[in-house]
Parts: structure tokens; C-alpha cells; sequence
């Protein structure tokens, strides 16, 4: 498990269909070539769970429409706490019978669209509503071959997010990855330092849109601020080079041959 989060520098995000597309035919054949494309590079597609609370189709039941391949060491699916109990279990037992190793455990993004799990669903106690870390004991109790992941927020008060995370590894994640960061933070370096044993990925930020990412982690960015994606994820190989990169909105057209010639000439790439 460490050597494959740590060394296969790279997790792409891939977003599948929404519901609701009116190109659902010419958005499907996208989903497919970005897959195999990542399939072919070696790295790890990360298939998101209606992202931004948008209802999109589940990532396993897209892959099994499309016929595309599931290798265990790379695909991992997102998992959050809008689901239904029966969903929630038909997604688990889906992705045991394709093969599917690993899932990163988030509470998401929620609408009022989507349901959302129960205490009672999951058998948590002295819990008003479920977060991550009931359903990463969920899954550790009812489906202990997963390997599961936790998500770490640097822009949640530190004492805060610290105590969270200590709560998700004791519920049973094993590795982490972290919210999308533009420069070295003070507040990973601190998560590194508590955890040197527990593999962590960092999320690079691929796309200019500033404004987007201060929506994911809650904090006004300046739009006009000067950002590079491909100069931030050089950086971020240079100030975490133990750490596998998370590849949030990365450009397949433009960005992705650039960071095949720059994954090729990491040490490990060509170890």
C-alpha cells in the first residue's frame, strides 16, 4: 500500500456523466478515452461522487456500462455520505466483485437531491448525522478489504482537522490525501511530520480558476493572483517528493502531455 501511493506519482480526477447531460452519448466516449488514457500511463484514475453535489452517474456502474477495465492498483473511487443504505451497499459489493481496492472516504458535497446516511444506517452512536469517519468504520467493519483513504483540509483550524484525522485512522484509513494546495503549506508539513508511516497524496490545483478552488476550501483567493498550474506541480514534487499528486480539473488536451514528460523524468517513474 505505501509503495503504490507514494510511488505512482500520479491521481487523476475524472468526473463521470451528470444525470441530467444532454450529451450524454459524446460525454460518455469523453469519460472513456480520459480512462484509458490514465489506464495507459500507469497512473491512478480517481473517479469522483457527485462532485459539488452535482448528481452525476456512480464511477463502477460507469466503468462496467463502458466495458473499460478495473486494475486494482488503478482506480479509485470516491465514496461520500449521500447515498442511501441500500445504495451504499450495492456500490461496496459492486466494487468487490470488479476488483476495486481502493476508496478515498469523504463526507461530500450534498444538495436536495441527494439523500444522505443515517446514524442507524451505518451503526453509529452518539452521532447526530454521519461524516466520513462513521462510514470509513462502516466500510473498515462490513468490507475490511478496501484500502481506505481520508481527506485532510490544511485550511480547517488546525487542532480542528488534526483531531479529525486522528478520529478517521483509528475508524481505519490508511492512507491520506489532502485539499488541493497552490504553495507549500505550514499545515501539511505538520501532517507529514505526525504521520511519516501513513501514505499521503496532495492535490495540485490544475486550472487557473482561482475562484473554484476558493469554493472547495472555504477561503476568499484574490482572482487576479498570479497562479501556474504546471510551475505548482514542479514545486509541489520539489516540497513533497515522498508524496504522490492528485490531479484536480487537469487539462487533457493541453496539460496532460506535459505532465507525462514531467512524470517520466522523476526518479521513481523511471526506476
Amino acid at each position: 500500500m505505501r509503495e503504490h501511493i507514494q510511488n505512482r506519482r500520479y491521481h487523476v480526477e475524472i468526473i463521470p456523466p451528470k444525470q441530467d447531460s444532454e450529451k450524454l452519448d459524446a460525454d460518455l466516449a469523453q469519460f472513456a478515452d480520459r480512462y484509458r488514457r490514465v489506464m495507459g500511463s500507469g497512473y491512478c484514475a480517481c473517479i469522483t461522487d457527485n462532485a459539488m453535489g452535482l448528481l452525476a452517474f456512480q464511477g463502477l456502474e460507469t466503468i462496467e456500462y463502458l466495458g473499460l477495465p478495473l486494475p486494482a492498483d488503478q482506480v479509485m473511487i470516491h465514496l461520500n455520505t449521500f447515498h442511501t443504505k441500500p445504495g451504499l451497499d450495492e456500490i461496496l459489493g459492486c466494487g468487490l466483485r470488479m476488483g476495486l481496492k481502493y476508496l478515498l472516504v469523504v463526507s461530500g458535497d450534498g444538495s436536495d437531491r441527494l439523500p444522505r446516511l443515517q446514524p442507524s444506517d451505518v451503526g453509529a452512536r452518539g452521532v447526530s448525522s454521519v461524516t466520513s469517519v462513521e462510514l470509513i468504520a462502516y466500510i473498515r467493519a462490513r468490507y475490511p478489504s478496501y484500502a481506505l483513504g481520508a481527506a485532510f483540509n490544511p485550511y480547517e483550524p488546525p487542532d480542528h482537522e488534526f483531531d479529525k484525522m486522528e478520529r478517521k485512522l483509528a475508524a481505519g484509513a490508511s492512507f491520506i490525501v489532502t485539499q488541493p494546495i497552490i504553495e507549500r503549506h505550514p499545515v501539511v508539513d505538520e501532517l507529514l511530520r505526525r504521520y511519516p508511516r501513513v501514505p499521503t497524496v496532495v492535490e495540485a490545483w490544475m486550472t487557473k480558476k482561482l475562484y473554484l478552488l476558493s469554493d472547495v476550501v472555504g477561503y476568499k483567493i484574490p482572482e487576479d493572483a498570479a497562479y501556474s498550474p504546471i510551475d505548482t506541480l514542479r514545486k509541489l514534487h520539489a516540497w513533497y517528493p515522498l508524496c504522490g499528486v492528485y490531479l484536480s480539473l487537469l487539462g487533457f488536451k493541453v496539460q496532460y502531455p506535459i505532465v507525462e514528460k514531467l512524470w517520466k523524468n522523476m526518479p521513481e517513474a523511471s526506476a
